[in-house]
């Protein structure tokens, strides 16, 4: 079993049996905020951010012994458009559907959506989605401009695509990127004032995860509440069970049981830590009427972990899940999150954990 780890200081690869279980990072010292092992053809990518010098897109065929750099997503600039938009950060690469080989969907900050149909050494904007009428409300969560971080592919028609957006809510196409509508009704966002706070156009869902045997059921992290869709993202239900508390990042949907779904609580807004400083994992098994506290192997109080988005994962068995934090802690779970074992304690911040 492997993992790719994709943190603030290089991509590292991690064997959670082994006795050594941590490679040597490929990209050593540079922050790799996205990674995707393309299990149609075990191609790795890595999305890298290195500043002044440009957002930065790499592809392995040999599982990260070499690489070569691809084009980056990016906008084309008109001439003498100095002030067009840029891409400030790859924040999510997935692949397209198994009938469609060299597909790749990017999403970025700002709220763009890229696709390459050559495994990355080309790239072109979806202009359809940048261009919807309903962008004009959206705006920057935790970053100061829209993003693009979920990206759904629906494994029975994969031309039906749902985007999650931080702070957009959730669009749809269901003829692979041509036309765009805005979905996620019932979410509601406690951010704005109330006769707003059920506009579709200003959520911030924080993470989305389908069940792959039933993709029509999609669970979501959002800013304001846990939520659950049974209709493929169009409408959703809040889920008042959730505990410690409703807030958090991650999101990790079984692959086979459309009931199950784990979920990294915490405290919101400016403080963003564990509740009462324990850590824990929390899991539903009934579709969201209860919710377990998972603390087994996980650190006692006072803990100061705090879980992105993409940095809780699980393997297609619905059995293992890791999971990494700000604070350079990578755990790992081989029976559902009811034990969790420290697999290291010494990682850069982890941006997204990711099974091979």
């Amino acid at each position: 079993m492997e993992l790719h780890v994709a943190t603030r200081k290089g991509l590292f690869t991690v064997r959670p049996d082994d006795k050594d279980p941590v490679s040597t990072p490929s990209f050593l010292g540079d922050p790799v905020t996205s990674v995707l092992h393309d299990r149609r053809d075990g191609t790795l990518y890595a999305a890298l951010d290195l500043g002044h010098f440009g957002r930065k897109l790499h592809r392995s065929e040999d599982g990260g012994a070499t690489w070569t750099e691809l084009a980056s997503p990016a906008f084309d600039k008109k001439e003498g458009d100095a002030d067009g938009p840029s891409v400030s950060l790859i924040w999510t690469l997935e692949p397209g559907g198994d009938d469609q080989p060299g597909r790749l969907w990017a999403g970025t900050i700002p709220g763009a959506l890229f696709r390459s149909d050559d495994r990355g050494d080309s790239w072109r904007l979806v202009q359809s989605l940048w261009d919807l009428p309903e962008r004009q409300n959206w705006f920057g969560g935790g970053y100061d401009e829209p993003g693009i971080h979920s990206i759904l592919v629906d494994p029975r028609d994969s031309t039906n695509v749902v985007c999650g957006i931080s702070c957009g809510g959730v669009v749809a196409s269901s003829d692979d990127g041509e036309n765009w509508r805005q979905t996620g009704h019932g979410f509601r966002a406690d951010y704005f004032p109330p006769e707003r706070k059920d506009d579709p156009s200003i959520q911030d869902p924080h993470r989305m995860q389908a069940c792959p045997s039933q993709p029509d059921t999609v669970w979501c992290q959002h800013h304001t509440a846990v939520f659950k869709s049974t209709d493929r993202g169009d409408n959703w239900t809040e889920l008042t069970e959730a505990r410690p508390s409703a807030f958090g990042f991650a999101v990790a949907a079984h692959p086979s049981d459309p009931d199950t779904a784990w979920f990294v609580p915490g405290i919101k807004d400016e403080r963003r830590v564990p509740v009462d400083g324990k850590f824990v994992v929390s899991r539903t098994r009934d579709g969201g009427r209860s919710f377990d506290v998972l603390d087994t192997g996980l650190p006692a109080e006072p803990s100061f972990d705090l879980v992105y988005r993409h940095a809780l994962d699980i393997d297609p068995s619905g059995e293992c899940l890791a999971m990494g934090s700000t604070t350079g802690n990578l755990w790992f779970s081989d029976n559902g999150g009811d034990d969790w074992r420290l697999i290291s304690n010494f990682l850069p911040p982890v941006y997204q954990v990711r099974f091979a």
